[in-house]
């Protein structure tokens, strides 16, 4: 057992699917980052705040993510060329259109989304409820602004 009364091969398995979400969760923060600064054409104004509202709740998850890595007794990646070796979210670069930049926003939900429901299988199975709610608020979340955001491409 951990220092938190889970299974430790469990939770090595949780954090290593943990590790795997907060790579992904990086390079898309990146990529929003940089659509924010970048974004052109009609829809600046609304996609320029809009951006900036998700960049700042991605940044809050990469560290809610990065503490339960830590939580789990494992330690958290953290450095650009992991990330980049372990994502499968691309680096987006030169993309400042609208229809470009809400198309890789969706995704990257969708590649979030999917990890995430892998990761509350396995934590499910390790009796971990602490990854277990962080993922299901996550994903309740994210599919609203799934919605919004493919609403908004018309």
């Amino acid at each position: 057992m951990n220092s938190i009364g889970l299974n430790k091969a469990q939770s090595l398995e949780v954090s290593n699917q943990l590790n795997d979400l907060l790579a992904n969760y990086q390079i898309f923060y990146m990529n929003v980052r940089g659509f924010h600064w970048n974004i052109k054409g009609n829809k600046f104004f609304e996609l320029h705040v809009k951006f900036e509202e998700l960049y700042n709740d991605l940044q809050i998850k990469i560290d809610e993510i990065a503490e339960r890595v830590l939580t789990l007794g494992e330690t958290p990646m953290h450095s650009f060329s992991e990330y980049l070796g372990q994502s499968d979210i691309t680096p987006v670069i030169n993309t400042s259109d609208s229809e470009g930049t809400v198309s890789s926003v969706l995704d990257s939900f969708k590649k979030v989304i999917v990890k995430q429901r892998a990761i509350l299988d396995a934590s499910e199975e390790a009796d971990d409820e602490g990854t277990n709610s962080l993922m299901s608020d996550y994903i309740s979340e994210q599919e609203k602004l799934v919605w919004m955001y493919t609403a908004y491409q018309g």
